[in-house]
């Protein structure tokens, strides 16, 4: 497996299949840069790829941050070709989250803010420790989110709570999250990565064709018409009932064992 330089990787879990990407500027509060949006776009194309993989965990280094969005530091005296180009990245990282084939878990681990929460906003799920902040501060700095932040919060909460915090531009706690149904639970435990992977394993143990066909109909879905998303949702319907995998899974139920995975 690759290495890069201001994130790694991780293949080290119970469950093989589960990867850890850990976004690793602690110093700089995760902030993304250029460069770790080249090595991010890098590495999420290399998973893809990557036969095991089964679900992907995006966290931070250290407590404090998950990753506080755009490092103005690089950006103060950018010029217009530089600043349009690292957004062209930027926005590339956020698609290949949200259009990973398998599940993807955000444990947020301290700020995330700006375009560190869009990433958040990106992954299919949220953890989140007791101690975290989120939000949008953009408005108090005259710009706007610009990789997602306004349309997938307006779709992951009810859209008059979400024009607050983008118009507010304050920061919520992680309770307040879980309250508005942005956060799937919070952490309970000294070891967040620890609750995560369980998080994530016990989904990935599950067909890995469902899990694809599954994240697909619900993404793309999500902005159709019923009758369009109901074909959309049929269409993967029977990718997964034509399968080897739906043989194994009956099969499996009935001899009282696991089932054997193909993903085919």
């Amino acid at each position: 497996m690759k290495q890069w330089d201001t994130i790694t990787l991780e293949n080290n879990t119970r469950l093989k299949g589960i990867y850890v990407l850990t976004l690793n500027r602690p110093d700089s509060m995760n902030a993304l840069n250029t460069q770790m949006a080249i090595d991010m776009i890098d590495c999420l194309k290399t998973l893809i790829n990557q036969v095991d993989c089964r679900g992907l965990i995006i966290t931070g280094a250290g407590e404090r941050a998950f990753c506080v969005g755009a490092d103005l530091k690089e950006r103060n005296g950018m010029t217009k070709e530089s600043w349009k180009h690292q957004h062209d990245l930027f926005e590339e990282v956020t698609l290949l989250i949200r259009e990973f084939p398998f599940p993807v878990l955000a444990l947020i681990n301290g700020y995330a803010l700006g375009g560190g929460f869009e990433i958040a906003l990106s992954c299919d799920m949220r953890i989140a420790a007791p101690h975290v902040k989120a939000g949008f501060p953009e408005v108090k700095i005259g710009i706007m989110p610009g990789i997602g932040g306004t349309q997938l919060l307006t779709r992951a909460i009810p859209m008059g709570i979400a024009k607050e915090l983008l118009f507010s531009g304050k920061q919520i706690t992680a309770q307040r999250g879980v309250d508005i149904g942005l956060i799937n639970q919070i952490s309970s435990t000294d070891s967040p990565i620890y609750e995560a992977l369980t998080f994530l394993e016990d989904i990935a143990r599950n067909a890995p064709l469902s899990l694809q066909q599954i994240k697909a109909a619900v993404n793309e879905g999500a902005d159709a018409d019923l009758t369009t998303a109901l074909e959309i949702e049929l269409q993967a319907y029977y990718k997964c009932a034509e399968s080897e995998d739906r043989l194994e899974g009956i099969k499996a139920f009935n001899e009282k064992r696991e089932p054997v995975w193909q993903g085919k």
